[in-house]
């Protein structure tokens, strides 16, 4: 006979998976960079920031508000760009969505794209004014960027909803 095990009403006995695999993926994405990809112009993707994106759109409660400065710091440690702009461009992004959160009765599939896309331009074109001066000539490079990126968004997207498939079920 085993003993029965008291469990407060609305809480389950183990944590989603969600709260690990989250950061867990984003760290990963952000470790794409590392791959040895071939490349005269940087056409690679920002996967870490798309799968904060994608995480945050798709189940906003996997990870809390701070956690895009630890992630970004960590980006900006792997892709080398100037210290701290991931930490604050990311986060800033997060908060973004949290207003909108606030805003907006509901959200479909196309406004999760849309917001997702603006946050990955601005992320991208604020990142190259803080690590390229002005005058260097990366801005079609920069616009083919973030149209890979926006396109490739609704896959990360699925691949998080995919990796949250057994939190959903709890």
């Amino acid at each position: 006979m085993s003993p029965i095990e008291w469990v407060p009403l609305g809480r389950s006995e183990k944590k989603p998976r969600a709260v690990w695999l989250a950061p867990l993926s984003v760290v990963l994405g952000s470790m794409m960079t590392l791959l040895p990809f071939i490349a005269t112009v940087p056409y690679l993707p920002p996967f870490g920031l798309m799968m904060l994106l994608g995480w945050r759109l798709v189940r906003g409660d996997s990870m809390k508000v701070w956690m895009p400065v630890l992630l970004g710091f960590f980006d900006d440690m792997i892709s080398g760009q100037p210290l701290g702009n991931a930490m604050f461009f990311w986060t800033v992004c997060v908060l973004v969505i949290d207003v909108f959160d606030t805003r907006l009765v509901w959200r479909d599939f196309w406004q999760d794209w849309l917001i997702a896309s603006g946050a990955i331009a601005f992320c991208l074109i604020a990142g190259r004014l803080v690590a390229a001066p002005i005058y260097a000539h990366v801005d079609t490079a920069l616009l083919f960027q973030i149209v890979i990126s926006a396109a490739l968004f609704p896959v990360i997207a699925r691949f998080c909803t995919w990796l949250d498939r057994d939190s959903k079920s709890r």
